[in-house]
């Protein structure tokens, strides 16, 4: 074999291999996986509290409806499930009897602070109560829905505007004063349509 027989052969090898990168279906599948991560990664990560304010928010005026009363106690039963989610409470078995979710009593599993203002407030309360009351009763309470005065302690205020103030440091929300005849109220437009439109999507 002479000497351009060798670099006849080295080139084909050198081809064959550019050729099995550019068709390798795995080393495209690798590239767009890293993307997605990379855009998962860089995505405002917001509290199912959060989200549902965000979802429940107009998003020019800033504010939630006034006739929308359902929020409170979704956003209440949005914290008791975040609690659940990072495995400080949990519900009590089932048992024979079939109970619904809001008949099943809300058992402490630990008092560890989640670093979350409003989180740590109801696992405070929480933990402070024996023996454990049911689902029910801890959006009644959280909410300030109760006719016991006893309770009337457990409730968490200001939960909206917390939350919003959350979002605006987040960079997902504005701040900005509203005048209604009366009164003037302030109100978080939203700035970040992407994360919503993403919230939608989902």
């Amino acid at each position: 074999m002479n000497r351009t027989d060798g670099l006849v052969q080295r080139r084909n090898i050198i081809r064959e291999n550019n050729e099995g990168v550019a068709n390798d279906p795995t080393s495209s599948e690798k590239i767009d996986r890293e993307d997605v991560e990379d855009g998962d990664s860089k995505e405002t990560r917001l509290t199912l509290m959060e989200e549902v304010l965000l979802l429940g928010l107009k998003d020019k005026e800033g504010y939630t409806s006034f006739w929308n009363d359902c929020i409170s106690s979704g956003l209440r039963g949005c914290i008791l499930i975040e609690l659940g989610l990072r495995g400080r409470v949990e519900l009590e078995r089932a048992g024979m009897r079939r109970k619904g979710l809001l008949s099943r009593k809300l058992i402490l599993k630990s008092d560890t602070p989640t670093g979350d203002v409003l989180l740590d407030e109801a696992l405070k309360h929480i933990k402070e109560t024996e023996p454990p009351e049911t689902v029910q009763c801890w959006i009644e309470y959280l909410s300030g829905e109760t006719w016991n005065p006893l309770k009337l302690r457990y409730q968490l205020k200001n939960v909206r505007e917390r939350l919003a103030k959350n979002l605006v440091e987040k960079g997902v929300l504005t701040t900005e004063k509203q005048n209604f005849l009366l009164f003037d109220m302030t109100t978080h437009p939203l700035t970040d349509d992407i994360t919503k439109s993403r919230l939608i999507k989902r």
